[in-house]
């Protein structure tokens, strides 16, 4: 058995440089980073003056100098090409390898960088192919040899090309995913913003007009807010409106129930602890400040905060710093803070259960959310909001509510709120076995109502009409009198919304002014 040919001190070589350049295409995805140890090493295998790295850019349709061996900065900033011009342009256009044995007798070489064409340099250049695509192209000048010799090292460079495709092409599809994951990172921030929105929350009452500017005033800030209103009323989804609508919506929304914690978790939960804080710590655990940090945090049901956790959180509100359980080394937080509450927090600071200081740091900017009962214009707005919710979530065919069931649904005064009203017609769509929600899918309690007392001007008829008129009305004002923002507010189409108006003899109302094209406030 005869012993293998040895190789010969070239093949070694091309070998050792070879191998060196896949480790060096290994270590980073970070194209620049890795492609200049690359050329490093080539000048040292070849003996080249000067080494680039050239990538064509699609959307730029332009070619220009990516990595350099041998040129300055502003050198390397000239070597611009188009598609075609050039040594370079014209091997990215073919897709074939160029030798040129001298470079002052070669017409193509354009000398962007400024190098020169020196009689005693030869110029090699050839393309970076991923399957028939040419990204790009490797070019050195090195010393004038033979042109066997040059064809060698077209030769080595076209393998080491070959190296740096596959190294784009797996930096292309990182990059590709990296970009689909913050598309779709996006598309759901975006999903939420529209949820959250305060233009989607559901309501066109005058009540619900001051909240919407009241959350259009106070979200572009930092100011901490304090939401009042009882239990059911969308205290919550006013907190979430307000984050969504500021430059934090990329960044947390946290929320905390502060009435749903027992008072000896409420302050690990907020601050976090150590482990060996108290008993069943066996780790370090991050609290919901430190989970904020850089967004909102959103502490619901405020008044039911232990007086030890307000002085720990009156700290956190002046200094935006605090120390979890068991540990004394300070950490400091950039968290916006909303407090929501459907105590009487004023009452609560007189009679001594509510700290005053702490009260006064977070009524910065209340917001009042009205009870349902003082806005009864936007329970049918809000009873076919779920209606289409649940409907579509259960697969369900309920399109419509009855006049009778309206007529009961008004009646009520809901001391739930919002909650109950949503809860009455999830119930009342997975009971109905038809298209339509009757006063018998209703709740006994709705059943059992009457029908709103009828206007001394008439019966059925002259409640619809005076209850569509406040509809109407509210929409309008909410528009600023404009009729197409109002039919969309009411789902309907403007030329209804007309024919509504003068079948219930309402006037066109005065719309706010606005600048004319001629306008220099255009």
């Amino acid at each position: 058995m005869s012993s293998p040919t040895p190789l010969s001190p070239t093949t070694t070589r091309e070998l050792q440089l070879l191998f060196e350049i896949s480790r060096r295409l290994d270590q980073s995805l970070d194209l620049r980073e890795v492609v200049q140890p690359v050329l490093v090493a080539l000048a040292d295998h070849l003996d080249m003056n000067y080494g680039t790295l050239t990538l064509w850019h699609r959307d730029t349709r332009q070619i220009q100098i990516e990595a350099a061996h041998g040129l300055t900065p502003a050198q390397t900033r000239r070597g611009r090409y188009r598609l075609g011009e050039g040594v370079t342009g014209r091997v990215i256009q073919t897709g074939e390898p160029i030798v040129i044995p001298r470079k002052s007798e070669s017409p193509l070489l354009l000398d962007r960088t400024g190098r020169g064409k020196r009689s005693d340099t030869s110029f090699i250049c050839v393309p970076i192919k991923i399957g028939a695509e040419v990204v790009g192209a490797l070019s050195v000048d090195e010393p004038v040899k033979p042109l066997t010799a040059l064809q060698a090292d077209a030769r080595l460079l076209g393998i080491v090309a070959s190296m740096i495709a596959q190294a784009v092409r797996l930096r292309r599809e990182a990059a590709e995913a990296q970009e689909q994951l913050a598309e779709e990172n996006r598309r759901l921030r975006g999903e939420l913003r529209e949820r959250f929105r305060a233009e989607g929350i559901v309501g066109a009452s005058h009540e619900m007009r001051e909240v919407y500017e009241q959350i259009a005033q106070v979200a572009p800030t930092d100011a901490t807010v304090l939401i009042l209103g009882e239990t059911g009323t969308g205290k919550e989804l006013v907190a979430r409106a307000i984050h969504y609508a500021s430059n934090r919506a990329a960044a947390p929304f946290v929320r905390v129930h502060c009435a749903a914690l027992p008072e000896s978790l409420v302050e690990s939960e907020l601050f976090g602890h150590v482990r060996g804080a108290f008993t069943g710590a066996v780790r370090d655990r991050q609290g919901r400040f430190e989970a904020a940090h850089g967004g909102t945090l959103f502490l619901d049901e405020i008044g039911d905060v232990a007086p030890g956790v307000q002085v720990k959180l009156l700290r956190v509100l002046q200094e935006q710093e605090f120390e979890r359980v068991g540990d004394t080394r300070p950490i400091r937080v950039n968290v916006r803070l909303i407090a929501a509450t459907h105590r009487d927090l004023a009452t609560m600071v007189a009679n001594g259960r509510f700290r005053e200081d702490l009260y006064y740091r977070l009524n910065v900017f209340p917001i009042y959310v009205p009870p349902l009962r003082n806005r009864p214009s936007d329970i049918p707005l809000l009873a076919n909001h779920f209606l289409r919710l649940y409907g579509e979530r259960g697969g369900r065919r309920v399109t419509a509510i009855s006049t009778e069931a309206l007529q009961r649904l008004l009646s009520h005064t809901w001391p739930g709120n919002v909650r109950e009203l949503e809860n009455t017609i999830e119930r009342a769509v997975l009971v109905c076995e038809g298209d339509t929600i009757e006063p018998r899918h209703l709740p006994p309690v709705l059943q059992a109502l009457p029908s709103i007392p009828e206007p001394a001007g008439g019966g059925l008829a002259a409640q619809v009409a005076a209850l569509e008129r406040r509809l109407i009305l509210d929409a309008l004002r909410t528009t600023g009198g404009r009729i197409a923002p109002a039919a969309r507010l009411l789902d309907t189409t403007p030329r209804i919304l007309a024919y509504k108006m003068r079948k219930l003899n309402i006037p066109p109302q005065p719309s706010a002014a606005r600048p004319t094209p001629e306008s220099p406030h255009a």
